[in-house]
């Protein structure tokens, strides 16, 4: 049966009647777990559990664990993690350690997800933050200059592909310079094309075999003075052109207030500029059914985009969970010390 070109949110903690018929009807490429989802592991195991046996195979199934303010599993249950940016603060006093410390960091994330059934993590966030731009990037960055985002993002792609786990970089070509929240207002960088080659696009272009990507919204108007990198066809274009990026494309949450019109037009639009996958996440059942209007089936290229994200996301090897912890959290305690 083909896969609707989506990857939906839902309600609760638990499937609904409505929800497990529209999903079977649908047949969404993947689904996307936030924390109105997550109660216990053994609830968020019978819960992607219940969504495979809805489609009737092993769907790819999303979350945003990236540590610090954004992670969905969080304490009693889970292991609240560190922000990346702490981590990467000990990058110029010792980038061995730092390189470590964001394997594990992403390794340990992978095992967790692996074992409540979740295959896909949006992460890690390659975006360079300046000053003066909203904080809503911050301390979720890998570094504020290219070479350390890249050599940083580079560990943090093998935490999560050597636990089983399919990344996905994002916001590409780059959301660092944005002033305002793309979840409330639209952002637009009037930043020169080559300077935002040289160091926003950089990590996007470096990291480019990174099998998923997620696209930022925000107007760069040097590649489209009008429309949002999401829904722009040139803008699109550049990314798979001259950043050569060939991985599957998702867009970001279609429900964001930076983008305007109907969600079936956004989701037209956004796989009609060029993405592979649209992303509605408000777990609405009118929305979604909004956005399956506006959306179509997975082919071409961009099910070969899909089938090679989902080989990213096959069963890990053998891991000491304890063993692994034990070395990440001295290496956390020994990179505070050293910055204090």
């Amino acid at each position: 049966m083909r896969q609707l070109a989506v990857i939906f949110g839902l309600s609760g903690p638990r499937l609904t009647t409505a929800e497990k018929t529209f999903f079977r009807d649908a047949n969404p490429w993947g689904f996307i777990l936030f924390a109105r989802n997550v109660e216990t592991p053994d609830q968020v195991r019978a819960l992607t559990d219940a969504l495979r046996e809805t489609v009737g195979r092993d769907v790819m199934i999303f979350i945003d664990q990236e540590g610090g303010r954004v992670q969905r599993l969080r304490a009693p249950h889970w292991f609240d993690y560190p922000s990346l940016g702490s981590i990467a603060a000990t990058y110029k006093l010792n980038r061995r350690h730092a390189r470590r410390t964001i394997f594990l960091h992403h390794r340990l994330i992978a095992a967790d997800l692996r074992a409540l059934g979740i295959n896909a993590n949006c992460a890690p966030v390659l975006d360079i933050p300046v000053r003066g731009a909203d904080p809503i990037i911050s301390d979720r960055a890998l570094g504020t200059n290219a070479g350390q985002v890249i050599d940083l993002g580079q560990a943090a792609l093998a935490g999560l592909m050597t636990g089983g786990v399919a990344p996905v970089i994002k916001h590409i070509p780059g959301h660092g310079r944005a002033t305002v929240d793309s979840h409330l207002a639209l952002p637009k960088i009037q930043n020169w094309l080559p300077g935002l080659i040289g160091s926003d696009f950089l990590p996007f272009k470096e990291l480019a075999h990174a099998p998923m990507a997620m696209t930022a919204h925000i107007v760069v108007e040097s590649l489209d003075s009008k429309r949002p990198v999401t829904i722009s066809k040139p803008a699109i274009k550049f990314i798979r052109n001259r950043m050569n990026y060939d991985g599957l494309l998702m867009s970001d949450d279609l429900d964001m207030k930076a983008l305007s019109g109907s969600l079936s037009n956004l989701a037209r639009a956004a796989l009609t500029a060029g993405c592979d996958v649209a992303l509605q996440c408000s777990g609405k059942l009118p929305a979604m059914v909004e956005v399956a209007k506006g959306s179509r089936y997975l082919d071409g290229e961009s099910r070969k985009r899909a089938d090679i994200a989902q080989f990213c996301a096959e069963d890990p090897r053998d891991f000491d969970y304890e063993s692994a912890q034990f070395e990440y959290t001295s290496l956390i305690e020994k990179g505070e010390r050293s910055i204090a």
